[in-house]
């Protein structure tokens, strides 16, 4: 444990989500099993758990030690190749480029220019892999991410596109190693940790998740997010056979079809031009670690400013950082699986990813307010985030500690306990 984090006795899953936490990753019910941990839809539109029983300390330990809310190391230095580069904000990389699938297809369907997709299928046509692990919309529930295991290209390529609201990845992640064969997992920067975290206690993770790919994240919205649009057309969410947040096009629109054939549709910034309503999730506004320092290989979008400012044929910007990250890449690249058009720079990534970079710079005045306020914050270790602290301004280090206190007062950082959103039933995670 550092500087970027206090030690604390060991938290119950209640003190996780109130504590503001927890992101709805679903790994503390694989851990202590269905039948004593649920998760559910809650009132505020958010996947959180609920213990049915109360929970051993064996149990909490494991929880506690993997759960990627409160513990977000940096990447294993064995991990990491020779000659690559760690950035005091962007973490490691060994090579860094714009590019985007070769595949039109992938590159037209997948969000941006496809790189994810086309990763996931080459690792399944080559036989690296026999599945992949990520989400897909609920076909019960399209606004609404559930677990997928994709055994195929057609079930990768039909799951593309970026998901932003909720959902519980890991909510079966035990039983996916108990199948004892090799995968890949695509997720968000938090599941990604989770998984390494949990890597640290069961070597079957380390032998059998051979490849993680992940993407700069600009956070999980809450489930009012997605419904606000639909009220903009007056649409039910009972009325709704399919959502996509993005793709088709880059950035692609927002599509609603519904089960009577009609279609709707917002362009991207329609969706997301007012930040002040884009539903981001408590967990995610404190986020040490959105740009996935522990993954393999990082996709991401890649306009100036963080805006786009019409439609393209789709580009990423491609951050490789481990020694896996490398030859996945390089073996791509050789069989034209993927596409660059040149080579880019962390002070590039700055351009294409400011929130990011305010972001993850305030995040040791954050979590000293914080902790100044009662709640518990990550243990960070490796996140370079007081060297960061150490560039801003006092004046600036000040007002950002005493926001986040009075927002901790005021309720908006931390969560209600969690209970069952009543209007709905919850997902199964089953998988497809």
């Amino acid at each position: 444990m550092n500087k970027n984090s206090h030690k604390q006795d060991k938290l119950s899953l209640d003190e996780i989500v109130t504590a503001g936490l927890c992101m709805g990753c679903g790994l503390c019910r694989s851990i202590a099993g269905s039948e004593r941990v649920e998760i559910a839809m809650t009132p505020e539109g958010r996947e959180r758990p609920i213990a049915l029983s109360p929970l051993d300390e064996k149990t909490l330990e494991a929880i506690d030690a993997t759960c990627p809310g409160i513990r977000v190391p940096s990447a294993e230095p064995e991990s990491i190749p020779e000659g690559a580069e760690t950035d005091i904000l962007w973490g490691p990389a060994t090579q860094m480029a714009i590019g985007y699938a070769t595949d039109p297809e992938i590159r037209h369907r997948g969000s941006s220019g496809g790189v994810l997709t086309a990763l996931a299928t080459y690792l399944l046509e080559s036989k690296e892999v026999d599945f992949i692990l990520h989400v897909a919309a609920s076909k019960e529930r399209p606004i609404v991410s559930e677990p997928r295991l994709s055994f195929d290209a057609v079930s990768v390529l039909e799951a593309s596109g970026s998901r932003y609201g909720p959902g519980a990845p890991l909510a079966n992640f035990m039983e996916v190693l108990d199948f004892n064969r090799p995968f890949a997992v695509v997720g968000k920067p938090c599941d990604i940790t989770a998984m390494r975290n949990l890597e640290r206690r069961d070597p079957r993770v380390k032998k059998l998740m051979r490849y993680c790919l992940s993407l700069i994240c600009g956070g999980m919205s809450d489930l009012s997010k997605i419904l606000s649009a639909l009220d903009q057309f007056g649409i039910r969410e009972s009325e709704l056979r399919s959502f996509r947040y993005r793709g088709y096009g880059n950035p692609g629109l927002t599509r609603m079809e519904t089960k009577d054939d009609k279609t709707f549709a917002l362009t991207y910034n329609d969706l997301w031009a007012d930040e002040a309503n884009w539903g981001t999730q408590p967990r995610c506004k404190i986020c040490p670690d959105a740009v996935g320092e522990v993954a393999d290989i990082v996709a991401a979008d890649c306009w100036p400013g963080a805006s786009p400012t019409g439609e393209d044929e789709g580009f990423n910007a491609i951050v490789v950082r481990t020694k896996r990250g490398q030859e996945l890449f390089e073996k791509a690249m050789a069989d034209g699986v993927l596409t660059t058009i040149r080579e880019i720079t962390f002070r590039d990534l700055d351009r294409f990813q400011p929130h990011k970079v305010r972001q993850k710079k305030a995040a040791w005045a954050r979590f000293a307010g914080m902790r100044a306020a009662g709640l518990p914050v990550p243990n960070t270790e490796g996140l370079r985030l007081e060297e960061l602290a150490r560039e801003q301004g006092w004046k600036k280090l000040l007002a950002q500690a005493r926001g986040a206190r009075d927002r901790v007062k005021t309720g908006r950082l931390g969560e209600p306990s969690a209970t069952r959103e009543p209007s709905k039933n919850d997902e199964s995670y089953g998988f497809y």
